[in-house]
């Protein structure tokens, strides 16, 4: 048997490291490096978007806050805007209701004004007809003339007169 095909080559196994060097040299210059440089750029961009992630998801929950105190505001207005248009409401409501009776005791008091002089009217009216009414009956009664001046004074010092009691 020949031993020769199975025996070690020093030489070969020198040029085979040798050429297993240079390619490895060769890939690491031309290969490992630029890959290595590509998956850096990778992996800057992913953490570069994983921040604005992170960036957009706080100025989410901020936004969030922000919203929900300003809702809890706007609801704490509105209440107040409520009660402050009832309070007014309720204000100009009692403000008419007090100038109604205002105008109404008014003209409560300009009627009885009115019934009061329409009362007075009245009476003179029916102090002057008696007066008439009576002259004219006294003169039939008696058959002579009166003075209508002395006559009126008779008769109304006897309807004041009547008219106290």
């Amino acid at each position: 048997m020949n031993m020769e095909v199975i025996s070690v080559n020093i030489w070969q196994m020198l040029v085979s490291l040798c050429n297993l060097l240079i390619l490895f040299l060769l890939l690491k210059k031309f290969l490992y490096k630029p890959v290595t440089a590509v998956l850096e750029r990778r992996r800057a961009d992913i953490e570069g978007d994983y921040a604005a992630a992170d960036e957009a998801k706080r100025v989410a929950l901020a936004s969030k806050t922000e919203y929900e105190e300003k809702l809890s505001h706007a609801e704490q207005d509105a209440d107040e805007l409520r009660r402050s248009a009832s309070d007014e409401a309720k204000r100009h409501g009692e403000r008419i209701v007090a100038e109604a009776r205002e105008k109404a005791d008014g003209i409560v008091r300009a009627a009885e004004a009115q019934i009061e002089l329409d009362r007075r009217k009245a009476e003179s009216e029916i102090k002057r007809e008696i007066a008439d009414v009576s002259a004219l009956l006294a003169e039939k009664l008696i058959e002579r003339e009166i003075n209508a001046d002395t006559h009126r004074d008779l008769i109304d010092s006897v309807i004041n007169g009547m008219g106290n009691e």
